[in-house]
């Protein structure tokens, strides 16, 4: 593991996916009725901070960016396992993390195994017990309603059909989850390329959000 990140290698691109997109800053109410709302207050915060983050990290390297993937640790037990953790950290969020037992630290995982895509590469994914949850940030495609219940059958087809169509979007998605259930997603799109303009909420993309899970199990 290595490159820790204040938050809170390589694979291959997720083959695109046709889906409704969240309006652009527009975040999805976070509340205990949603499947993915289990686990504290304090650790949902703690989460949705550090995958805003982690979105905000990825956003600076650029557009067409392979799968990248994060374990989720808390900070104060990383800092007690690794000291010098502490020099790699502002001094505000050292601070922070030492007041706030669910502040989390991101790490980015370097040598993912091959895979054809997302869902195969998560497959061959575990985590040690130490690791308290994990994210990943992947690009997709997506389409209106009525375009996506006119695409093909046939993959290539559909392939071609999505980046071809004229009301595609471009859309960056970075997904957390912890062991102690709670999850968010940070979504964000090329034609709105802005900070400001980051959609999230607890279950955006819910597929991706189980997947990720399960490599917790």
């Amino acid at each position: 593991m290595a490159d820790a990140h204040q938050a809170a290698g390589d694979a291959p691109d997720d083959a695109p996916a046709a889906s409704a997109a969240p309006a652009p800053g527009a975040p999805v109410a976070d509340d205990d009725a949603t499947t993915s709302g289990a686990g504290s207050v304090a650790a949902r915060t703690a989460l949705s901070s550090a995958v805003r983050e982690i979105e905000l990290h990825v956003a600076r390297a650029g557009w067409d960016a392979p799968v990248r993937v994060f374990a989720l640790v808390r900070t104060q037990q990383a800092l007690a396992a690794e000291p010098t953790l502490a020099d790699q950290l502002e001094p505000d969020v050292l601070a922070a993390a030492r007041t706030n037992p669910w502040h989390l630290t991101s790490v980015e995982q370097e040598g993912l195994p091959a895979a054809a895509d997302v869902e195969q590469l998560l497959g061959q994914l575990s985590w040690p017990s130490t690791v308290d949850g994990a994210a990943l940030t992947v690009e997709r495609v997506v389409l209106p309603p009525a375009a996506e219940a006119q695409m093909p059958a046939d993959p290539d087809a559909a392939v071609a059909y999505l980046m071809s169509h004229p009301d595609r979007q471009d859309v960056r998605i970075a997904v957390g989850v912890l062991r102690d259930g709670a999850a968010w997603c940070a979504v964000r799109t090329r034609a709105h390329d802005s900070d400001d303009q980051v959609g999230g909420g607890p279950d955006v993309v819910p597929g991706l959000v189980a997947a990720l899970r399960s490599t917790l199990d």
